[in-house]
């Protein structure tokens, strides 16, 4: 059976746009073990989370961003499955907007560093095409509803 784990692609948005138009900025991520790669928060379920509850603890605890904080965008879920360490994994991923632009990012051991980026910049660190590819589908997603 695949492990599965649950996850928030957090944005932002930038009040007065960028040079190169770049309004929305994601955060990333980097993993303190392994080959250091950029995420989003995400994490494992725990027995009797539902798929939500454990994304939003997870966004709690690796980057210190309450479930309060945050504003979970309506209508876009993405289920990304690929082999993680030789075994089946599933992530599920929501949008949510923090609601303080330049609210405090709190790493916990498992992480690093993070960065705000643009979606070129995010695809670039993201490495795994899966992430890419949701990414790219949650900001046209935002540029679709914001239309």
């Amino acid at each position: 059976m695949a492990l599965r784990a649950c996850g928030l692609i957090i944005f932002r948005r930038c009040l007065i746009p960028k040079v190169d138009n770049n309004a929305i900025e994601f955060l990333l991520l980097q993993a303190s073990d392994g080959i250091h790669h950029w995420t989003p928060p995400k994490g494992h379920v725990e027995p009797g989370e539902d798929d939500l509850e454990t994304a939003l603890r997870e966004t709690q605890e690796e980057a210190g961003i309450e479930a309060g904080q945050l504003t979970i965008i309506e209508g876009f879920k993405r289920e990304l499955n690929y082999v993680a360490r030789n075994k089946p994994k599933t992530v599920i991923y929501w949008l949510a907007e923090v609601k303080d632009y330049d609210g405090e990012i709190r790493l916990s051991h498992e992480h690093q560093a993070y960065r705000w980026l643009g979606l070129e910049e995010a695809c670039q660190l993201a490495q795994f095409k899966e992430m890419k590819a949701a990414l790219q589908e949650g900001h046209q997603f935002l540029c679709s509803i914001e239309a």
